[in-house]
């Protein structure tokens, strides 16, 4: 019997589809390249890039998720080709040899980062020259909507003008995103506007409407590129290389 996708299998396609799509397209017409995933995690991402052949090292911090991305690397055949490292962006120096990484994974660490741009200036010295970037933020035009239809009106006004929460995620406008990449040496090739709906639809719709999910996932990539709707955007993605 096939396995049922429940709503939130389908949700989550919807909110990482786009970022997946630009990913496998860096990689399109290349093998073994060396990809680093900083922050990986269980390998959402990882296990995905190495099953298309490539090389995968993920670091992140925490040793639960590294044991689960072993796991999943192993019930997919690609054990070989990923490599777990305990430690955060500080620590890559110390992981990868300078200048050897083909494409960096950084998806949704530059917000928790005391220091956004020195983060990125590390990531850019592991890249090889050309080496591409898969960055993913948050994005705050979203957030203060999101605060102010939540009666958060504060909240909403105070993200508005820049300020950040207190040991909370740092947000980004696309603007500041670009300024930050450029200040480090990174040329931005494409912007993508990240679940711009998917996070607004009722889950009961994509359970009880027939082809709901796949209508939503294809008006997803549609928006992705347009520039309007980057402000609706949760999240911005943005390919930049170096």
């Amino acid at each position: 019997m096939d396995r049922v996708e429940r709503p939130l299998e389908r949700r989550a396609a919807a909110r990482t589809a786009v970022v997946w799509d630009a990913v496998e397209q860096c990689l399109a017409g290349t093998s073994d390249q060396r990809v680093v995933d900083i922050g990986g995690g269980t390998g959402g991402f990882a296990v995905r890039v190495a099953e298309l052949g490539h090389r995968v090292t993920v670091i992140d911090p925490s040793p639960d998720a590294l044991a689960a991305l072993a796991r999943r690397a192993q019930e997919q055949g690609v054990a070989d080709r990923v490599t777990a490292q305990q430690g955060d962006l500080a620590d890559l120096p110390g992981l990868v040899d300078p200048g050897t990484v083909d494409l960096a994974l950084c998806h949704g660490v530059l917000g928790i980062l005391d220091d956004p741009a020195a983060g990125l200036t590390t990531i850019g010295q592991a890249l090889r020259p050309g080496g591409v970037l898969s960055l993913l933020v948050s994005q705050r035009h979203a957030a203060v909507l999101t605060r102010a239809m939540a009666g958060h009106f504060g909240q909403a006004k105070a993200l508005l003008e820049g300020a950040q929460p207190d040991g909370g995620e740092r947000r980004f406008t696309a603007e500041e995103t670009a300024g930050l990449l450029t200040a480090a040496g990174f040329a931005p090739t494409a912007v993508h506007a990240i679940r711009v709906f998917a996070d607004l639809v009722p889950s009961s719709l994509l359970d009880l409407e027939p082809g709901a999910s796949a209508a939503l996932l294809d008006l997803e990539r549609a928006v992705a590129s347009r520039p309007e709707y980057l402000t609706l955007a949760a999240q911005i993605h943005t390919l930049a290389t170096h």
